[in-house]
């Protein structure tokens, strides 16, 4: 649609200067649309004609910038046209661009609205995978991961609308020290029948029991250590257990990805890169990268110096691994695995300074691929409790969610009567949950405000749904309400 009215533009340039219209195309940019200040809809820079010989270099720029606004004519296409400092601003007709801003609908062209631009002609494409949600295991799904599975799932369906391959991979916690605290944990508070009851809500209960404990009980912290000294042995009976909770954690999760649209390639997980962590350690030792310190923990020295001043932890004093080490591990797996072109880690920015000296160490053994490793980070939900002000886990969020928008359906007077409410509910709600994440800048924290994300008023999902389901009722475009149903976000 854009390309629709800058080839007209364009066109209408072309006229006035003799020259191609190709040539314009460049110069031409849309007008980011402000929400309270009316503005042009295209900018053409003179600057940029200036440079590719169009226009002369020399000579008053805002002088040639008004000649040649002054020869441009307004038509049925362009309201206005007007002169700035070194651009000429034009305005389009409202009408005919809400008529081409319809039309691909009306063709059945809804799947690939906006993606047919000849802007998109040049743009390299090839396989992208992206990492996102990777909750713990054995732990309810906490509302902290709710962004970084949003953000990800944005990025994914983005990068795959532009023609790229697209890997969506969940990165679980399944492995690390805080296993060898529930396992220690499970043998002392644990109940199997709790656990077939309410699996994860029980493994939280206990790990929050045996954390307790821990904090003053040696006898518990060595316990864990034990534990988790038998999972990287690979004893059966550690193993047994540590599988048992895995199988039950994903099995739950799936539930809640259902309920919000969204899917994985594949459930990987630090876990699956313990052979690899080896292969690591070894590799770091033979370029003699690995270094002992004071403590007897093994360490990569990062300092541009090497003077030992910014140091990564890789091994622990007792030869166990650390996320970092798995994560170095799991980098060179993928890479040779998906063979991808640019890999993607969404989780928030807390953990910035992980993902610079993952990015350093495989840089630094070898793996020029790592240039094309990316993290997005993003600030924290703050304030997301239920009305019990209880630990927030994402199910019950949405339970709510679907809760107080059935609440405000009933109450307001202009709700249609509906085959199955809770459903509407649940889908209005949980675009109101998506689209209050996005309304904020990508880095800044935000506060969670339950009534401000369910208005029926504003920038808020309920609103969009609202309008999107009023177009479709007017325009009988009954496959793009299906589509927009579905809450593809």
């Amino acid at each position: 649609m854009a390309c629709f009215f800058r080839r007209k533009i364009a066109a209408k340039l072309a006229k006035t200067l003799q020259q191609s219209e190709d040539v314009f195309i460049p110069a031409l940019t849309a007008v980011p649309v402000f929400k309270k200040q009316l503005s042009a809809d295209f900018k053409l820079s003179l600057g940029a004609l200036r440079v590719n010989g169009i226009l002369p270099s020399s000579g008053d720029i805002q002088l040639q910038t008004e000649n040649l606004a002054a020869q441009l004519k307004p038509d049925s296409m362009v309201e206005e046209i007007s002169a700035g400092h070194g651009l000429i601003h034009f305005k389009l007709n409202r009408s005919l661009l809400a008529e081409k801003l319809l039309e691909p609908f009306g063709k059945g062209e809804n799947d690939n609205f906006g993606l047919n631009s000849e802007l998109f002609d040049t743009l390299k494409r090839g396989t992208i995978l992206v990492e996102f949600s990777s909750p713990n295991i054995a732990k309810k799904f906490h509302a902290g991961h709710l962004r970084s599975t949003i953000i990800g799932n944005f990025i994914s369906n983005l990068k795959q609308s532009l023609g790229n391959n697209v890997i969506r991979m969940n990165y679980l916690g399944d492995w690390g020290m805080q296993f060898g605290l529930l396992g220690a944990g499970f043998s002392r508070f644990g109940s199997i029948e709790k656990l077939k009851e309410n699996p994860l809500q029980h493994l939280f209960e206990v790990y929050v029991q045996a954390n307790k404990e821990a904090e003053h009980s040696e006898d518990v912290k060595l316990a864990a250590k034990d534990f988790f000294r038998q999972l990287e042995r690979h004893e059966s009976q550690a193993i047994s257990l540590w599988q048992q909770f895995r199988e039950i954690t994903v099995k739950e999760y799936q539930h809640i990805y259902k309920r919000l649209g969204i899917h994985f390639d594949e459930y990987s997980g630090e876990s699956c890169h313990q052979a690899q962590t080896q292969e690591v350690v070894q590799e770091l030792q033979s370029r003699g990268l690995l270094k002992i310190s004071e403590k007897g923990t093994g360490v990569v020295d990062l300092s541009p110096n090497g003077d030992m001043s910014n140091i990564c932890t890789v091994l622990r004093s007792d030869g166990t691994t650390l996320y970092i080490t798995r994560d170095i591990a799991a980098a060179i797996s993928r890479k040779e695995k998906y063979c991808f072109d640019e890999m993607i880690y969404v989780t928030d920015k807390s953990q910035e300074n992980h993902f610079s000296q993952l990015f350093q160490i495989l840089l630094t053994m070898g793996n020029s691929w790592a240039e094309r490793c990316r993290h997005v980070s993003f600030g924290l939900v703050q304030g997301m409790k239920t009305r019990t002000g209880e630990v927030v886990f994402l199910e019950d969020v949405l339970d709510e969610a679907q809760a107080r928008m059935l609440h405000n359906m009933n109450q307001s007077k202009t709700t249609k009567e509906l085959e199955n409410p809770k459903e509407t509910a649940e889908k209005v709600g949980i675009s109101a949950l998506i689209v209050q994440d996005f309304k904020g800048p990508l880095q800044s924290d935000y506060k969670f405000d339950w009534d401000r994300m369910l208005q029926a008023q504003g920038d808020t999902g309920v609103f969009l749904q609202y309008t999107h389901a009023r177009l479709c009722r007017k325009t009988g475009l009954n496959r793009m309400y299906n589509i927009f149903r579905s809450h593809k976000l």
